[in-house]
C-alpha cells in the first residue's frame, strides 16, 4: 500500500531538517523554482500560436461539440 501524501510530506520534512549538504538544498531550491516558473516560455512559438488560436476560437464561441472531437480522434482513444 502506498504512503498517502500527508505521510510523504512529513517524511520529507523530517529528512530535510537533517540535511547538511548544501548541494542537495540547492537542487531542491532549483526544483522548487522550476515548479513555480511559468511554462509559457518553455513551449515553442508554434505551440504558443496554437494555444492563442484555441483561446481566440473559444472566446468567439467557435467551438465543436465533444462528440465531434471523439468521432475525429476515436481511433486514438
Amino acid at each position: 500500500m502506498d504512503i498517502d501524501i500527508s505521510e510523504k510530506k512529513i517524511e520529507l520534512i523530517q529528512w530535510l531538517s537533517t540535511v547538511e549538504d548544501a548541494t542537495i538544498i540547492d537542487k531542491l531550491m532549483r526544483l522548487r523554482q522550476e515548479e513555480t516558473t511559468d511554462w509559457w516560455g518553455s513551449v515553442s512559438k508554434d505551440e504558443q500560436e496554437s494555444i492563442e488560436k484555441g483561446v481566440a476560437d473559444a472566446n468567439n464561441k467557435n467551438l465543436k461539440p465533444h462528440s465531434s472531437a471523439r468521432e475525429l480522434y476515436e481511433k486514438w482513444l
